[in-house]
């Protein structure tokens, strides 16, 4: 594969040298078989992780359950938790310089519910893999065109001074780095120029509170708020301070969230960091190890 592709990427810079244009963008597919998010960077631009966005219809071969033992016919949720639990492991590999395509949008089509379009507009942006629109947008719904125009969303996928996707800090119903194509990883955090992200996705079948304490995620640091911003809702809500809930998530549904650093946690609170271990003076002495 590393040669086959190799071939074309030569291809394409003898074709830029010798017309004097800039070459093409060059977007790799061979579904993540030979693990592409390891060299293909140094050919092309993109690359496929996954099979097709299908509808699939799942066979376990003792424990082990891929998309190659599946029957694809449509998009639906089974189809986006897989694919978002695969990617899940090597959403790293995205930056400025190559992106892992996660294969293209589906808003708008097959069976998916509002929510898990949102979940799956928002999975994809933040993830910084490439957002190819498929929808029929002469007959696009009021509701598909909110998902699709969704500004703020879209502004995170094109950030042009944060390269690196939204990576898990807890898989919520499995154990942390656990394989599962049904309960992907819940609990997602990442930078931005303006702040820090998080996704939360409800993989379960009916509404959840969602519950993080900030720390969780490397990007936050302890002894600070945070405003909050809902990049769904266009609201400003407020200062988080050492934890948030974000209450009765829709099944399938997702929310997606802007800190911004907003100074000092408020005076008096008691231990004075949420994590004791994280928690430094000024000196670079932990503040449990300090005799008052």
């Amino acid at each position: 594969m590393v040669g086959k592709y190799t071939r074309m990427a030569n291809a394409i810079a003898d074709l830029a040298k010798s017309s004097g244009k800039p070459p093409i963008l060059f977007s790799l597919c061979q579904w993540g078989r030979e693990q592409p998010w390891l060299w293909a960077r140094r050919l092309g631009q993109s690359w496929r992780t996954t099979e097709d966005i299908g509808k699939f219809q799942y066979f376990a071969q003792s424990s082990l359950i891929s998309n190659r033992n599946c029957v694809s016919s449509g998009p639906d949720w089974g189809a986006l938790r897989s694919i978002i639990n695969q990617n899940s492991f090597i959403s790293w590999a995205s930056d400025f310089y190559g992106h892992n395509d996660m294969d293209i949008l589906e808003v708008g089509n097959g069976d998916l519910t509002f929510d898990e379009a949102k979940s799956h507009f928002t999975a994809w942006a933040l993830m910084k893999s490439p957002l190819l629109i498929s929808t029929d947008l002469s007959v696009a719904t009021e509701q598909t065109l909110e998902i699709l125009k969704n500004k703020e969303i879209i502004a995170i996928n094109q950030d042009p001074v944060v390269g690196t996707g939204i990576t898990p800090f807890r898989w919520g119903i499995n154990p942390d780095w656990s394989n599962n194509f049904t309960h992907p990883a819940q609990y997602w955090s990442g930078e931005s120029q303006n702040g820090t992200l998080f996704m939360l996705l409800n993989v379960l079948d009916e509404p959840a509170d969602m519950f993080f304490n900030l720390t969780e995620s490397p990007w936050i640091r302890a002894g600070r708020q945070y405003s909050v911003r809902d990049l769904w809702a266009h609201t400003d809500n407020g200062t988080a301070v050492r934890n948030f809930t974000a209450h009765q998530v829709p099944r399938h549904g997702v929310v997606a969230l802007l800190m911004k650093d907003a100074g000092d946690e408020p005076a008096g609170l008691d231990p004075p960091c949420a994590r004791l271990e994280w928690c430094m003076d000024q000196n670079g002495t932990r503040i449990d190890n300090i005799n008052f």
